[in-house]
């Protein structure tokens, strides 16, 4: 699309607005608000779902610090699989710290994330109930906290906290 210069010797007119009539404020840009927190206090139970995620991601970085270690310094029957592994944790404790920081934030892309964290913590805490000794344990710590955090996060006091608010129909 190309715009028509004015002839030589004559000027563009522009549009002038009506002696009564205010200029509309220009919309804010797309960066600013779709990331922006909602204003007021944050509640009890996103703050409460921030720092559950956060203590997941915390130990899942010990687990992956600890097989690392065990794998460099320990006698793994497989070092490379248990360095491998170690890494592995360490890159998918990210996940978790990651949406719980948007959470503390109140982000709202953050809830996704985090629940599909503690989506992905189930089926784990049932491997380690299933196996038996003392794994029971921590399986059932680790199903108690994903479902908690699942109850939190689908709370519509959490969900208005982070601007998601009901669909428009």
């Amino acid at each position: 699309m190309s715009r028509k210069k004015p002839a030589p010797g004559k000027t563009a007119r522009t549009a002038t607005p009506a002696a009564g009539a205010t200029k509309a404020a220009a919309p804010a840009p797309a960066d600013e608000t779709a990331d922006a927190a909602p204003e007021g206090p944050r509640p009890a139970r996103l703050t409460a779902a921030a720092a559950l995620a956060a203590v997941e991601g915390l130990v899942l970085v010990g687990f992956g610090v600890y097989v690392l270690i065990m794998g460099l310094a320990g006698n793994p029957e497989s070092p490379e699989q248990a360095e491998t592994l170690g890494i592995t944790v360490l890159a998918l404790a990210l996940l978790p710290l990651l949406a719980a920081r948007g959470l503390w934030l109140r982000r709202r892309w953050s809830r996704g994330p985090a629940m599909i964290t503690q989506l992905m913590a189930l089926p784990v805490a049932w491997t380690l109930v299933q196996n038996g000794g003392g794994l029971i344990a921590i399986g059932v710590l680790t199903a108690a906290a994903a479902l908690t955090v699942l109850a939190l996060l689908i709370n519509p006091t959490a969900t208005e906290a982070l601007g998601i608010g009901p669909r428009d129909a």
